[in-house]
């Protein structure tokens, strides 16, 4: 995009919280007229979610996950996904991811996009993956503090849904749009 006179420099940065999912840094920023204002920005590692594919005697199924969201305070049915391990790449931190919350592998991945989650306040990015030709290994091997029960959804339910519980994760919503880029008749 090239430099279009809006770009802001980054002078300093101070963390001001940690925990173990991201920090919380201040950050001085000069404006392109040459202001200094702060900013706060959440640092956090990537991660992938998968959109799963079951096809059954021809006809394709989603594999979901429902589990408990603190920041809601409620049951989400959404795709799989995590966080990317120290070191992990994005095909590989979502195979783990897909295997280890729904006990599913897939035999063919392939990335679908990748969105920035709230670039006006976090660094990070999300890479959006498709699995398919999947088998099913017997067993999640879940964090310990994961409780998740996996679902297999019609693409109908889940399309006409979105939007409404349990179908409310927004990062959800923008892995199905970038799988009905790919397979527009579902709609």
């Amino acid at each position: 995009m090239g430099n279009s006179g809006l770009e802001w420099k980054r002078e300093s940065s101070r963390k001001v919280f940690d925990c173990p999912v991201f920090c919380v840094n201040e950050c001085i920023c000069r404006s392109p007229d040459g202001q200094r204002r702060t900013y706060t920005v959440m640092d956090a590692a990537d991660w992938a979610i998968v959109v799963p594919v079951l096809e059954i005697s021809g006809k394709k199924e989603f594999i979901l996950v429902r589990q408990w969201r603190h920041g809601s305070q409620e049951l989400s049915l959404e795709f799989p996904g995590g966080v990317f391990e120290p070191g992990e790449d994005a095909p590989a931190a979502a195979a783990r991811e897909l295997q280890e919350e729904t006990a599913w592998q897939a035999g063919k991945i392939r990335k679908l996009g990748e969105f920035r989650p709230n670039p006006a306040l976090m660094s990070n990015t999300v890479h959006i993956f498709l699995a398919e030709d999947l088998h099913f290994t017997g067993a999640q091997d879940l964090d310990e503090d994961e409780y998740i029960e996996t679902l297999q959804v019609k693409p109908r339910e889940l399309i006409e849904g979105m939007g409404r519980p349990p179908y409310v994760h927004a990062l959800m919503g923008s892995a199905l749009t970038l799988y009905l880029r790919e397979y527009p008749q579902l709609v």
